[in-house]
């Protein structure tokens, strides 16, 4: 039989879309050696903007989690990466040097993410992930349009391959794909890629995923991306399991070691049960979809957006102002950054009483092609309107601002670590990142999930207000004092 690998999305991507990231270190270590006895070929773990994350809502020092899982799993190399060119908010000279430095501290595979597929911009991240040493994965962002063709992701991929890809995956962000274009999409792109490996990403928005992948397998994809059940579904990956159990009936077969992989499992389905978050399940199919193409993860936080605002009740007209942002944009693929910008110009479009009334600095930017080349032209209706604004003129010869690491280094403090330097750069919120560091490593105690009676008797012994602990089964008696 043929062999497929896995990589495991549940410490990132998955919790990310079904959890909102509230997965913590402390949840992750203590099940982190049995992860690494699953037989993953690699484990998505850590995005450039999840640094962020880990300061402002968990308190946490992301390098601490990188360095400690890393050494937990000295068998299963962690994937960190993402979007790595710069909006205006991170200069290039800031990526490459984090490239260097998650190599360091542990990371040993780099996702490259480009929402535009920028070729310029693909490159110089492939440059330095390879002068840092990470392994490079590149990814052909999926999405459905006119434009978004077969053709088109064939020749993107081939480029990729030129420019030195040693990894190339289908990122369906989105939730787009269908069998039927699985099955013209895989075989174009393997034509063009020079025997790279090709792996697919998706996510179960529309619930065909799992098929998809089984539909890709049989075409000559040999990686495909999951998560254990407890995280699998919804807006989030397919699971393992069942992926696993589909295999054989294709004729393939994955080195998993499934005990391994079932106390993973029940360590998740535990910290699901105790924290309150929400079990994946396989949702129903959503036409809708197809047009607004939001992502899973981006969805729940636009909700809470609208709440905030007041708006709850307009979700769908403003999921369907999205729709006709992107066709009058030029079919834009909604992946970060370009869907929140997309999103936040939906509200002003709604609320602003003249569609395009406002337009965002953001958006601007990307109709003067700024961020790249754009897919298809933009109405000329929309554009006639965007170009008229004084803000396009002063936005015209914009470049994203670039700054040395020396003089930035003379800005946050010479005298910093390398991973303290850019915990600085990164990160929105000094005060937040004051507190992480100042309150220096921490302990990150948290129970087995897969070892439920073990992590009681544990809980229970560290209590201040009882003299003994008593276990009783049967005939046997075990009291701790």
């Amino acid at each position: 039989m043929n062999k497929i690998t896995f990589v495991d999305t549940t410490l990132r991507d998955a919790h990310q879309s079904l959890w909102n990231g509230q997965m913590t270190t402390a949840m992750m270590l203590p099940i982190a050696p049995i992860i690494d006895q699953v037989g993953f070929e690699a484990l998505d773990f850590m995005a450039l903007i999840s640094m962020d994350w880990c300061i402002r809502n968990q308190k946490e020092n992301p390098w601490d989690r990188l360095k400690l899982m890393s050494k937990a799993m000295p068998n299963t190399p962690l994937i960190v990466g993402g979007v790595l060119r710069n909006f205006g908010n991170v200069p290039d000279s800031v990526t490459e040097f984090w490239a260097k430095t998650v190599a360091k501290a542990g990371a040993g595979l780099i996702r490259i993410n480009d929402p535009c597929h920028d070729m310029a911009e693909i490159k110089k991240a492939i440059k330095w992930s390879k002068s840092a040493g990470l392994t490079t994965m590149v990814a052909l962002i999926y999405s459905y349009s006119p434009v978004h063709t077969d053709e088109y992701y064939a020749e993107k991929a081939k480029q990729m391959a030129l420019a030195g890809a040693e990894r190339i995956f289908i990122k369906d962000v989105d939730g787009l794909l269908t069998p039927e274009r699985t099955r013209t999409l895989v075989p174009a792109i393997l034509k063009k890629i020079n025997g790279i490996p090709l792996e697919i990403h998706g996510h179960c928005t529309t619930g065909l995923a799992p098929i998809c992948y089984l539909e890709a397998v049989k075409l000559g994809v040999t990686t495909v991306h999951t998560a254990v059940s407890p995280l699998a579904n919804g807006p989030s990956q397919p699971s393992i399991e069942n992926i696993l159990k589909n295999l054989p009936h294709l004729k393939f077969s994955a080195d998993i070691d499934e005990d391994a992989l079932k106390a993973m499992t029940q360590h998740f389905q535990y910290i699901a049960q105790r924290e309150g978050f929400p079990m994946g399940a396989p949702v129903e199919y959503d036409l809708f979809q197809y047009e607004h193409q939001v992502p899973g993860g981006m969805m729940s936080n636009y909700k809470a957006e609208l709440a905030r605002r007041g708006l709850s009740g307009r979700l769908n007209a403003l999921l369907g102002e999205i729709a006709q942002i992107r066709k009058e944009l030029g079919f834009p693929i909604m992946v970060t950054p370009l869907s929140q910008y997309i999103g936040a110009q939906a509200i002003l479009n709604q609320t602003g009483g003249e569609r395009y009334k406002v337009v965002t600095d953001e958006v601007i930017k990307y109709v003067l092609g700024h961020f790249g080349e754009l897919a298809a032209p933009v109405e000329k209706s929309v554009l006639d309107k965007i170009l008229k604004m004084p803000r396009t003129n002063e936005l015209e010869n914009w470049e994203p601002p670039e700054k040395s690491i020396e003089s930035l280094r003379r800005e946050f403090g010479e005298d910093l670590s390398d991973e303290d330097f850019l915990l600085r750069v990164l990160s929105s919120n000094q005060a937040s990142l004051d507190d992480v560091l100042a309150a220096g490593p921490k302990k990150y105690d948290y129970p087995r999930g897969d070892k439920p009676i073990l992590s009681l008797i544990e809980e229970l012994s560290k209590r201040k207000d009882g003299a003994s602990v008593q276990i009783q089964k049967g005939d046997f008696f075990l009291e701790l004092r």
